[in-house]
């Protein structure tokens, strides 16, 4: 099991989008991360920059090269693009970050 973490961010004023489109993510995609090998997924909010930071536990971290791919990835990053910084394709700008402690 591998974990990694990300940072994201999102556009001013769209703190409680952002948190009601995750209250109801679509079942389609959390099955598509699930069968990505996807668990113990996470997004935390720094209110003071609008940062997001992501962390996730996968089985194979290969497993996430074909989500770019998926038409239902392709269409929840289009989804949310008009509430967070994103890339030409529509995918978020994430950025990955270096693990430097954890606690088991």
């Amino acid at each position: 099991m591998t974990r990694l973490a990300f940072r994201m961010k999102l556009f001013p004023g769209c703190e409680a989008e952002y948190k009601k489109r995750h209250d109801a993510i679509w079942p389609e995609l959390q099955l598509l991360l699930k069968d990505s090998g996807v668990n113990h997924y996470s997004i935390f909010l720094d209110q003071a920059t609008l940062s997001l930071f992501g962390v996730m536990s996968v089985e194979d971290s290969h497993q996430l090269d074909a989500l770019p791919h998926h038409p239902v990835m392709k269409k929840w990053w289009t989804y949310m693009k008009d509430i967070m910084e994103t890339n030409e394709d529509n995918s978020p700008v994430s950025i990955p970050l270096q693990e430097v402690f954890y606690l088991a």
